[in-house]
Parts: structure tokens; C-alpha cells; sequence
């Protein structure tokens, strides 16, 4: 199985659950893996049959930008169905990190698996 992924994706939304957070965007940090066969681009070189990173990269911040979930778990879960939706990614694993949001922790957040291995 081939991986395409996307490290440290930094995106500000609105997130959380008070009433402090309601009122200020926050910088979010997004890890992608996604499953994808990569030979038949690489035998043809072009982008016409690539995972485009870019594409992928641009919906999400598009998406997050304009979410306003209260918990990481929902918007984390979201996100996951559009990248396997909207782009056919089988498997994927996704980090979503909110920095900050635990005092004298560096990092917290969830880490989701979705889909199956090919």
C-alpha cells in the first residue's frame, strides 16, 4: 500500500466548548495519511491519476476555516468523510492537534484510522 500524506496542515477555526473559545479562532494542525496506489501516476508521470495533495489540502482548509464544532472529535470525523467522499481515499489516518488547550502540554487532540487497508 502506497501512503500520500499531508504533515502539520495549519488551519484557524472557531472550536471548543466555552464560551471564550465561541468568540476566537484558533490554530489548528492537521496530519494526513491517505491510501492511494501510487504507480500508475508514476508510470505516466502527470498528475491526472495522483492523490493531488493540493486539492486535498485546499478542501480541508476550505472546510475547517468555515466549521464552528464545539469538540476535535466531530471535527476531526467530518473531515475524514470528505477526504474518503469526495476523493475515494479507502484508508486514511488522521491527527487533528489543537496546541494549547492543556496547560504545560505542547500538543493535544485525537488520532482516527477510517477505512480499510488495500
Amino acid at each position: 500500500m502506497d501512503i500520500v500524506f499531508i504533515e502539520d496542515l495549519k488551519v484557524d477555526t472557531v472550536i471548543g466548548i466555552y464560551d471564550w473559545e465561541r468568540q476566537i479562532r484558533q490554530t489548528i494542525s492537521i496530519d494526513l495519511e491517505m491510501a492511494h496506489d501510487i504507480r500508475p501516476a508514476a508510470e505516466e508521470d502527470t498528475i491526472d491519476q495522483c492523490l493531488d495533495y493540493k486539492s486535498v489540502a485546499k478542501r480541508v482548509i476550505s472546510f475547517v476555516e468555515e466549521s464552528e464544532f464545539q469538540l476535535v472529535e466531530t471535527l476531526a470525523e467530518k473531515i475524514a468523510q470528505i477526504i474518503q467522499e469526495e476523493f475515494g481515499v479507502s484508508w486514511l489516518k488522521l491527527k487533528l492537534s489543537k496546541p494549547g488547550a492543556v496547560r504545560g502540554s505542547k500538543n493535544v487532540g485525537v488520532l482516527i484510522e477510517r477505512g480499510t487497508k488495500s
